[in-house]
């Protein structure tokens, strides 16, 4: 559906067709009848704390809903948190963040403007820094904290859980909520964004816009997306994460990866279509992997990454471009792979000789038994060692 000249409910109902929440029941349709007939686009907010320096594909799912608004002729409002992300966001968290220092806070943010842009229009994307407005006198900040109780803030389950652990709560965290509230009321937002994880962030906006005076934003909340392993969240912390900047064949690779019974979750939040009921799981994941690189790179770095999976796991081939390793022999010529390993994989010495026990390394193709572990240099020189699946080196002497 192209929802272009459709009317106020037909867009709404579109906006919201894969958003687990759009709160208040009718309020963006509501919203988007006041923006045709005032004339002016909607102020659809993001706040983002940039707490880690890369997007990976769960940060695509709100983006891509950014996108579709840009697309209808409204302005994308992206908070980068410079000072909410000394607080650190309580949002699922069992603990108290770390502190990051504020250099790395500005680096995280510059790298995460500049991955925001494959996905969102400039034309219609206003980027703030909501320490414009959150470096406050005390008596502004007061009136802040007078919009909310203790009681309401420890209704969220973080919290609870916490409190019913023992663990500790800092009162910065309790203000965290309130920080990002201020933020809607700062920047005019009609419409916030964000995960199923920030329902009672995104509520609390609206209170604190209708303590300020002013009218109270729509919420959409989106889908968690499952990271590669098909259960837990995409997150680095887990490691499970594709990252949007990773070349074409590492996305290609990883997308392969998916668990079949999340190949469908994928495809809505990604592709924003239902998986093909004719195709196979293993065609559906190649296209998947194919439509996910062209995006992020282009439709030849998708060709190209099919090809080189195809030439390494299917026809059991090296990749065409293997880079080089420098062979270090002692005394007498002759190599300790363990110390190969590590040095050209970068793995520690007794995880090489675990991967040797367990037929993870190859040499040419074949796998190299545990013993011996020293190897003389002209049995190793010009050889392509592999680690894994998908780690490969020529082996050079001298």
């Amino acid at each position: 559906m192209d929802p272009r000249g459709s009317t106020p409910a037909q867009i709404a109902a579109w906006l919201a067709r894969n958003a687990v929440d759009c709160l208040p029941a009718g309020g963006l349709e509501r919203k988007l009848a006041e923006a045709e007939r005032d004339g002016r686009p909607l102020r659809v907010k993001l706040g983002i704390d940039p707490t880690a320096p890369d997007i990976h594909l769960g940060f695509t799912v709100v983006l891509g809903k950014l996108r579709e608004f840009q697309d209808l002729g409204h302005t994308v409002v992206l908070i980068i948190g410079d000072y909410t992300a000394r607080v650190g966001d309580p949002s699922g968290r069992s603990a108290t963040r770390p502190v990051l220092a504020p250099e790395q806070i500005e680096a995280n943010a510059a790298t995460f403007q500049q991955q925001a842009l494959k996905v969102l229009d400039p034309e219609r994307l206003e980027v703030r820094r909501n320490g414009e407005w959150l470096d406050m006198a005390a008596d502004d900040l007061f009136r802040l904290m007078r919009t909310a109780t203790v009681a309401q803030l420890l209704e969220r389950d973080d919290f609870a859980r916490r409190m019913a652990a023992n663990a500790p709560i800092s009162l910065l965290e309790l203000l965290y909520p309130l920080l990002q509230g201020y933020d809607s009321v700062a920047v005019e937002a009609d419409v916030e964004l964000g995960g199923t994880d920030q329902k009672f962030n995104l509520l609390l906006g609206r209170d604190v816009q209708t303590a300020y005076g002013r009218p109270e934003q729509v919420i959409l909340t989106m889908p968690i997306l499952p990271g590669i392993d098909g259960e837990r969240k995409m997150s680095k912390s887990f490691g499970n994460y594709i990252g949007v900047t990773e070349p074409p064949e590492e996305i290609y690779g990883k997308t392969l990866r998916l668990p079949d019974a999340a190949l469908g979750t994928w495809y809505e939040l990604l592709a924003g279509e239902p998986l093909p009921a004719d195709a196979s799981p293993r065609d559906a994941k190649r296209a998947l992997a194919r439509m996910l690189v062209a995006r992020f790179h282009d439709a030849d770095a998708a060709a190209a990454a099919e090809a080189a999976f195809d030439r390494v796991h299917r026809e059991h081939r090296p990749p065409e471009d293997v880079p080089d390793a420098p062979l270090a022999a002692n005394g007498d010529g002759v190599v300790h792979l363990p110390a190969l390993l590590a040095r050209t994989f970068g793995v520690s010495t007794s995880e090489a000789r675990r991967l040797l026990r367990q037929g993870g390394v190859k040499l040419d193709g074949r796998p190299l038994p545990a013993a011996p572990l020293d190897r003389p240099v002209a049995e190793l020189d010009g050889a392509i060692l592999q680690l894994g699946k998908r780690r490969f080196a020529r082996l050079r002497a001298g």
